[in-house]
């Protein structure tokens, strides 16, 4: 196994502010990664409802999901899909 495998610890806790924050910073993971397409899916979520948000973090997924390399990128999404019905 060549790629090192990070624990991810389940937060299912996080309120509005602390969801957008982990949106804002995957956005900026997916730009300096080279994964144009995710970051611009994740924009624009800052106030955005509940079901706007659903639907931009499954279409990150989706579009994150054909690209090799990006398990932590991966995880953080569902991270933040675990958190939507906090909203």
């Amino acid at each position: 196994m060549s790629e090192h495998q990070k624990t991810l610890k389940i937060v299912t806790n996080l309120d509005r502010a602390a969801i957008e924050k982990r949106i804002e910073a995957l956005r900026t993971v997916a730009q300096a990664s080279g994964l144009s397409d995710v970051a611009a899916l994740l924009e624009g979520c800052a106030g955005a409802p509940r079901a706007q948000l659903e639907q931009k973090i499954r279409d990150a997924q989706k579009a994150a999901s054909g690209v090799a390399g990006q398990a932590e990128l991966k995880a953080q999404l569902e991270l933040v899909e675990l958190n939507l019905p906090n909203l």
